[in-house]
């Protein structure tokens, strides 16, 4: 007996042997892509494994298998053949009784070998009458069951189970069951987000990944009674089109997860940014039209995932489960285009396809109706517009009423859908603009773009409308207001949509090319002149607002002056400030948060004041300057005389008195008197949305200052937005720093003092900022990944201040980065009067005003050179 299980043991071994074997050769070819049914043949060599353990097992005879039945059931991914390189192995040993004594046995026989060669096996022992009970209690076991499959054993029993199921989930229960998918669904979208926009995707359980297309297999399999994926076509659910490209989507989704547990090597879902772009050389995808291998690779599995996600959406809407279900309960509402009509669920539709032959026009017809009525379109609908989209022509694009139903479309208040969203799903935005397909689904390989161009083009539409409701203007009261004031919302409704068109096209600038490719868009579809040129130059000058913000001193006069000169009257103004908002809003939070907000604003209302008023008069400024110092003497300052509040204003420069408020000269003059024969004070503020804090450091003026303050703020995790820095003639340095509060906020005042005593030591001598910083920044360096291979960039600017050169360093943040940089700079005998921050797509943007040691710019060639050199020697 022995020597018999002995022997069996080594079968068993020696089979689990063979699997991995075929396992290792099926994942080479598949590799080798020479094995497109990769997924239900490494499911059938699990088959065959259990299989040959079912024929050569020692306990199953001992369990009487003619008394108490039992057999060997594929569940979940495995039972849908749909076996990944790392997925799990899920197995039901079901017994027609109860599970007997002996079941553990045949457990540790069959998988524990699974188990030695590193297969991650789940497994259950149950009885027909437990397996029903159980699946009616708790939603996964039912959804492993829907998915289970018959290996080897007594299959009647199989059929048993699936008839007792089948007999015990009613209709009445069957609409609950559902209900809890439907459910769990949304919690899992909203846990994972929607993987066909996300920076990150998760193949898996992202809105748009597998757990949709099961959520469609189940509720098919409980609702329909389908068996197979392709009875959705068979029996009307999709059509051959919509079948066809949802296999495809499926196919090229499995594909990447497949290849990402292969580099990876474990079970992983989640496409980390680090995988990308081996994968997409994994996929042979090449450069092409401008865009890297990786975003091609991403657009192509992007636009893939948002095809699972609409169609799980019509299947869900199609059999009455959308959850505007409440829309029943309305008023029915009536179309009076003639080929239209509304059906009984509430939803558009062409009254035949001949309709669409007779008049073309329905094509877009429908879809205004669709925003006049706000509903949708019915799934044959929007079938029949996708078919019949190449009668979309010349003629068609220059038709005065179809570019008047495109306009109503654009500018109607949007609803809880987007008909634009809807248009470019069911391809009919993309024929209407075909200038549109370069940017369809076109990926920016970053880490703030959060979508695709074409989405996030219509996501800007979408807010610049919002702006017109009473939510939108309570969130951004100025951009409620400015919304209202405007007459001719639809040119400006055109530029968002177009603005970043010129993406599509390699080569120059998006902006100018996008410019270029609105005129003739435009002019193809009548439009005047005048408003032509209103809608390109908005689109050309999109960052301009942006960039001046968050580049460039707007305590400086001239940087607002040349603002104004090229925007020339308000009209622009207001409409190009609205699309700035909204496309800043749009790309995500990286590129919109209370800073840059108050930076455009601050901009905004600058350039306004010079459109209206004139270019500002020295006369002007210095009548300005007298009000505030007279503001300053009568504000009761009892501790400091008359005149020493005078020689005071001698020693403060011109530009400080300009722009520094009257409240905040007498908070600087507080710290002035209080520094002492120290070297420093300084005064924190929280700001009241407690997201910053703003730092005054009054100090002894030396070479070198800011780079000090700069790296004690990074040794403590403080990181600087801002900085304004005045010198005055008694040489005080008054620097103004915003900076992010610390991440421990309960020791927030601990974390300030220990950097107010690491200040005073570096400034002594006594601590070595660089080595302090070095194994922080090392750390950082050789653990961040960063997407895309975008080459630092260092410019010199002479032409845009009269006093300053301008450096601005494009660069990957990192801990310690304006420390390094300022700290080059001041090797190179330059003093920093203004440093700003901000983000240029996956790149940090550091902007400084600097001027050298002698108080002259940085104009001669060999002083170029030599900036540019010790800047570039200290990024990474």
């Amino acid at each position: 007996m022995n020597l018999q299980k002995a022997n069996i043991k080594d079968i068993h071994e020696s089979a689990s042997e063979r699997l991995r074997e075929k396992t290792g050769l099926l994942i080479s070819g598949f590799l080798e892509e020479t094995e497109p049914d990769f997924i239900k043949k490494h499911a059938r060599i699990l088959d065959d494994y259990f299989r040959q353990c079912f024929e050569n097992s020692t306990v199953g005879p001992r369990m009487a298998i003619n008394k108490n039945l039992y057999a060997v059931i594929a569940l979940g991914g495995y039972g849908r053949e749909e076996q990944c390189i790392h997925s799990d192995v899920d197995l039901l040993f079901l017994f027609e009784k109860s599970v007997p004594e002996d079941a553990e046995d045949l457990v540790r026989e069959i998988i524990y070998p699974l188990w030695d060669i590193g297969l991650d096996v789940g497994y259950a022992t149950r009885s027909i009458k437990e397996c029903v009970n159980l699946a009616l209690e708790e939603v996964e076991v039912l959804t492993s069951l829907l998915d289970a499959r018959f290996i080897c054993g007594m299959s009647p029993l199989y059929s048993t189970l699936m008839e007792k199921l089948r007999h015990r989930i009613t209709p009445r229960r069957s609409n609950k069951i559902i209900a809890g998918l439907i459910e769990n669904n949304r919690k899992r979208h909203m846990y994972f987000g929607d993987s066909a926009y996300l920076l990150e995707p998760n193949l898996k359980e992202g809105q748009g990944g597998l757990r949709d297309y099961h959520t469609m297999l189940w509720i098919a399999r409980i609702k329909l009674n389908l068996k197979q994926f392709r009875d959705f076509e068979y029996h009307g659910y999709l059509s051959h089109d919509e079948f066809e490209s949802l296999r495809e989507a499926l196919r090229f989704i499995w594909n990447v997860r497949n290849r990402l547990h292969y580099i990876t090597d474990r079970k992983c879902d989640q496409l980390y940014f680090e995988y990308q772009a081996p994968l997409a050389t994994a996929l042979k995808f090449r450069k092409e039209n401008g865009q890297q291998p990786v975003e091609r690779f991403l657009s192509e599995l992007h636009g893939h995932m948002e095809f699972v996600k609409q169609q799980l959406l019509i299947f869900l809407y199609e059999l009455g489960y959308a959850s505007s279900s409440k829309r029943k309960r309305k008023t029915k509402k009536y179309t009076i285009v003639k080929g239209l009509k509304v059906s009984g669920e509430g939803m558009l539709n062409f009254v035949s396809s001949e309709a669409i032959l007779k008049s073309p026009g329905l094509l877009m017809k429908i879809f205004e109706e669709s925003a006049r009525l706000k509903i949708p379109l019915s799934i044959e609908a929007k079938r029949l517009a996708r078919e019949f989209r190449y009668l979309i022509d010349d003629d068609f694009l220059s038709s005065l009423k179809n570019v008047q139903s495109f306009d109503y479309i654009l500018t109607a208040p949007t609803p809880t859908f987007n008909v634009l969203n809807e248009m470019l799903n069911a391809g009919l935005l993309t024929q209407y603009i075909p200038e549109f397909k370069d940017i369809e689904n076109r990926i920016q390989y970053d880490e703030y773009h959060l979508y695709p161009v074409d989405r996030h083009s219509l996501r800007t539409v979408q807010i610049i409308k919002s702006f017109g409701s009473k939510e939108g203007a309570s969130k951004a009261p100025l951009c409620g207001d400015l919304y209202k004031e405007l007459n001719n919302r639809r040119l400006l409704l055109w530029a968002a949509l177009l603005h970043d068109i010129g993406k599509g096209v390699p080569g120059e600038s998006h902006s100018k090319s996008g410019a270029k490719i609105v005129r003739r868009a435009l002019s193809k579809r009548g439009f005047k002149d005048k408003d032509i040129e209103t809608v390109s130059f908005l689109v050309e000058e999109h960052l301009r607002l942006f960039k001046t913000a968050t580049r460039r001193d707007l305590y400086d006069e001239e940087t607002v002056i040349f603002c104004a000169r090229k925007i020339k009257d308000v009209r622009h103004l207001k409409m190009l400030y609205l699309l700035t908002v909204a496309d800043s809003m749009a790309t995500g939070p990286k590129a919109w948060n209370e800073w840059t907000a108050a930076l455009l604003k601050d901009l905004f209302f600058k350039v306004l004041n010079i459109l209206e008023h004139g270019e500002l008069a020295t006369r002007e400024a210095v009548k300005g300057v007298e009000e505030k110092k007279k503001e300053v003497l009568s504000s009761g300052f009892e501790l400091h005389p008359r005149q020493e509040l005078e020689t005071l204003f001698n020693f403060m420069s011109p530009r400080y008195l300009l722009y520094t408020p009257a409240e905040n000269i007498l908070d600087h003059i507080k710290l002035y008197q209080n520094i002492g024969g120290d070297d420093f004070v300084w005064k924190v503020v929280q700001t009241p949305d407690s997201n910053t804090r703003t730092v005054t450091i009054c100090a002894k003026d030396r070479p070198g200052l800011i780079s000090k303050i700069a790296g004690t703020f990074t040794l403590n995790s403080l990181d600087i937005f801002n900085v304004q820095v005045f010198t005055w003639r008694n040489n005080i340095a008054l620097d103004i720093f915003e900076v992010k509060p610390p991440p421990d906020r309960i020791y927030e005042t601990k974390t300030w003092e220990r950097a107010a005593k690491q200040l005073q030591s570096a400034l002594v001598g006594e601590l070595d900022l660089t080595a302090a910083l070095r194994e922080k920044m090392g750390v950082y360096r050789s653990t961040k990944y960063r997407p895309g291979n975008r080459p630092h960039k260092i410019v010199l600017d002479n032409n845009s201040s009269s006093f300053f050169t301008i450096v601005e360093v494009f660069a990957y943040d990192f801990p310690g980065l304006l420390y390094s940089i300022t700290d080059a700079l001041f090797r190179c005998r330059l003093d920093v009067w203004v440093a700003k921050i901000s983000t240029k797509i996956d790149q940090v943007v550091d902007v400084f005003y600097v001027r050298d040691f002698d108080g002259q710019k940085v104009d001669l060639p060999d002083q170029v050179a030599a900036v540019k050199g010790a800047i570039e020697e200290v990024l990474p």
